[in-house]
């Protein structure tokens, strides 16, 4: 069964307050500002206060600069997805760094780079293509000021000889972390914030679990990454914002902390790293 035919996961215990640090509101149906509104409206009635909705490619950039001009509760992140690399020309390099200097665009993102599907998908951008795209992403993100929000599959020690290379800016958000223990250390030794998806839920998923405990109170974000990766046990099914609370408890289990305050600790970090204006 397709995760579009499967229902979607009944409304979790509500956990407030909590912001979705990556989702996808285009992706998820949010093409205007009705369906942008009830998407946001379901999330808040159980305690998500405000979302971060990022780009793939130069038509889901707009989707998400109009989301965040649509609902005080979105903000927008915008890139070229690493497998969207060979789309990076002059025109869309000017078009990001203008929707760079709207004040409701909090990062650059996302970026990075993408080795599974390299052999995949014949549409995917190149190793070379990929690599030239990140590192111009990684300027971009030191020049305009802005979080560098990182898409890393397949790639944790080129993606990290790169960032080194180049020097990372000052905030770095590894989002959907899916690396190891040993991985986890080094991003935090580096700075870098950590952002863990339904996938740290799975029943499979020891060894992101065991990464998960390594990363300090201050650099740990919680996401959707919606339409996808649902949290178990609904796995598969259709994700969306209002889902949040299922990875955040879990998450508040693994690390031996009461949701409640774990809640407020990844509130308290995304509206630092993105720089939020939301009221107290």
């Amino acid at each position: 069964m397709s995760r579009r035919s499967r229902p979607a996961p009944p409304d979790p215990e509500p956990l407030s307050p909590l912001i979705d640090a990556h989702t996808h509101l285009a992706a998820c149906g949010g093409r205007d500002p009705e369906s942008v509104r009830a998407i946001l409206d379901h999330a808040q009635r159980v305690g998500v206060e405000a979302v971060v909705t990022v780009a793939d490619d130069m038509v889901d950039a707009r989707w998400a600069v109009s989301a965040a001009d649509w609902d005080d509760r979105a903000y927008a992140a915008v890139a070229l997805h690493p497998t969207h690399a060979a789309e990076l020309d002059d025109a869309a390099k000017s078009e990001l760094e203008q929707m760079l200097t709207h004040p409701r665009v909090v990062a650059v993102g996302e970026t990075g780079l993408d080795w599974y599907w390299l052999d995949r998908s014949a549409d995917c951008a190149t190793r070379e293509q990929q690599i030239e795209a990140f590192r111009w992403h990684i300027d971009l993100s030191k020049r305009i000021g802005k979080p560098l929000m990182i898409h890393n599959r397949d790639a944790d020690r080129d993606l990290l000889d790169v960032l080194a290379d180049e020097g990372a800016p000052e905030t770095v958000i590894m989002h959907c972390f899916s690396g190891d223990a040993g991985i986890a250390r080094e991003c935090v030794d580096r700075g870098y914030h950590l952002s863990f998806s339904g996938t740290v839920t799975f029943a499979n998923a020891t060894a992101l679990q065991a990464a998960a405990l390594v990363v300090p109170d201050e650099q740990i974000l919680v996401e959707t990454d919606a339409p996808f990766l649902t949290a178990h046990p609904f796995r598969g099914h259709p994700n969306q914002s209002y889902c949040l609370p299922y990875t955040a408890r879990r998450l508040a289990e693994l690390r031996s902390t009461d949701a409640e305050s774990f809640g407020r600790i990844v509130t308290s970090n995304a509206r630092h790293v993105y720089r939020l204006a939301l009221p107290n």
